[in-house]
């Protein structure tokens, strides 16, 4: 259970912060807020990709996302220290573009260190009703077949570590075709500094 509680972290983490470098990039924001922007949508995601199964279950917004907030905001916060860490100790890490193998290794070390770290953290809390503890009688349970909530998608674990896998995965050939001449997009246009 603390696994998976931490996988549902980590995968919100990845999609958010991944997605705030993109964006970063792409307006032309500085450093230090590209780094704000992922850290922002990493707790989005995170928070979403938790509040989803409350949904499903009848629980109402409010309340699942009142939830979701005591379970995972410790989680969360300690991927996004160690991650953050990480990359920063990692050379080069936070100034290599998207478009650069560094930063996709990188990316794969710390989110593969911040599952390590925030896993024994998701486990402390379950063991004392804290955390993922305050959810898991909503997953699983028989989803409302009404209305929109009938539409709310349900992930896996499994279908969740495939997402993480194939998004750093995709990103790393790219950066490798990149590297290799591949690309017809030139690399100034497309890197500038991260996180």
């Amino acid at each position: 259970m603390a696994a998976s509680a931490t996988l549902h972290c980590l995968t919100g983490c990845a999609i958010g912060e991944i997605a705030g470098l993109m964006i970063g990039t792409a307006v032309g924001l500085s450093t230090g807020w590209t780094i704000v922007l992922a850290v922002a949508l990493a707790f989005v995601f995170g928070y979403t990709l938790s509040t989803l199964p409350l949904l499903k279950s009848g629980v109402a917004l409010g309340a699942a996302f009142s939830v979701v907030l005591a379970a995972d905001t410790l989680s969360i916060a300690t991927m996004e220290v160690v991650d953050n860490l990480v990359m920063a100790v990692i050379p080069g890490a936070m100034e290599a573009g998207l478009v650069n193998v560094v930063f996709w290794v990188g990316m794969m070390i710390s989110l593969a260190v911040a599952f390590v770290a925030a896993f024994p953290v998701n486990r402390y809390l379950l063991e004392r009703g804290k955390g993922h503890a305050l959810t898991h009688q909503y997953h699983g349970a028989e989803p409302v077949q009404e209305g929109v909530r009938r539409l709310i998608p349900a992930f896996s674990s499994g279908a969740l570590a495939a997402v993480i896998i194939a998004f750093v995965l995709g990103g790393l050939s790219v950066a490798i075709a990149d590297e290799m001449g591949g690309s017809s997009v030139p690399a100034e246009s497309i890197e500038s500094p991260q996180r």
